[in-house]
């Protein structure tokens, strides 16, 4: 039901628009962008509902989440790219509203697309 794309490789500083495509569909509740580095666990990136949006502390400032509800398409513009942004970037969205305290956590959301892949190399 979602489908992530956008990823690829790209120099340090560089930018990277991620979009997620809901198939038509959409969500009462959070979309979400999630990722997930080799070796580590899956982390919350950013999310989005009924015009508030949250950013993890290590992105912002440099990425932006934002959605086009009549393509029902969600988005995250990457900025000022580091190495440390490299990973595989999932998009999922909740039925319902989620709270602001639990947004980070993965079990708050009931439908996940597949990753996309972030390379951030010189």
């Amino acid at each position: 039901q979602l489908q992530a794309s956008g990823g690829g490789l790209v120099q340090p500083g560089g930018s990277l628009r991620l979009s997620c495509d809901a198939s038509g569909r959409t969500f009462s509740g959070n979309m979400v962008w999630f990722r997930q580095a080799a070796g580590k666990e899956r982390e919350f990136v950013a999310t989005r509902w009924r015009g508030n949006t949250m950013y993890a502390d290590s992105v912002k400032g440099r990425f932006h989440i934002s959605g086009d509800n009549a393509k029902a398409t969600m988005y995250l513009q990457m900025n000022s790219l580091k190495p440390e942004d490299t990973a595989v970037y999932y998009c999922a969205a909740s039925r319902f509203i989620v709270d602001r305290t639990q947004v980070r956590r993965e079990q708050a959301y009931d439908y996940w697309g597949q990753g996309t892949q972030v390379t951030v190399s010189s």
